[in-house]
């Protein structure tokens, strides 16, 4: 609310009346952040997203509608896991798995081993201080680098799923129904 002309000049006069809150005010009781949302809420997927944008079917009458999903890599690397809303929709097989070795001697070098030490015990100090406060602890996660993408690869009739993230690559392939095949 915006005050002018006299009115505006007589409120600032006065020092028990303030023209504009001291603290933004807060309508529910409950400061942003501390909300049962914010604090216990599910974090966000560390799995990439894959929009599949047209229906896949094996044949057999079992069907993969089109939508969105978190593509998981299974922990043996066997499999990709396509799953929704935390539930799983599909086993995929992978035909090919990559994993880049050029990150291997940096992750146990002595100096990255003692600045990762560093860094947690300055997240830990941080935590200690916010929980003596009434405040939810930090996570600081690094950002990893994650993908997966579907494409139709008409000479072979099949869709291949590529699945990256860090540094593992893996790649499955499903077969196309045979109303696509028509089509293309």
């Amino acid at each position: 609310m915006i005050l002018e002309g006299m009115y505006f000049q007589n409120e600032i006069m006065h020092s028990e009346t303030r023209v504009y809150p001291q603290f933004p005010t807060i309508t529910s009781g409950l400061v942003e952040g501390t909300d049962a949302v914010y604090r216990y809420g599910l974090r966000e997927s560390s799995y990439p997203d894959l929009v599949i944008v047209d229906e896949l079917t094996d044949g057999k009458g079992s069907f993969i509608p089109a939508g969105h999903y978190e593509l998981a890599l299974s922990d043996d690397r066997q499999f990709l896991l396509l799953l929704e809303a935390k539930e799983l929709r599909a086993i995929i097989p992978v035909f090919k798995v990559e994993v880049s070795m050029s990150e291997t001697p940096q992750v146990h070098d002595r100096k990255s081993l003692k600045a990762k030490q560093k860094k947690d015990k300055e997240i830990w100090k941080t935590n200690r201080k916010r929980e003596r406060k009434g405040m939810p602890p930090v996570n600081e996660e690094e950002q990893i680098y994650q993908e997966a993408s579907i494409e139709y690869n008409k000479d072979g009739k099949y869709f291949i799923i590529r699945y990256e993230r860090g540094d593992v690559k893996a790649w499955a392939a499903v077969k196309a129904p045979q109303i696509r095949q028509e089509r293309r």
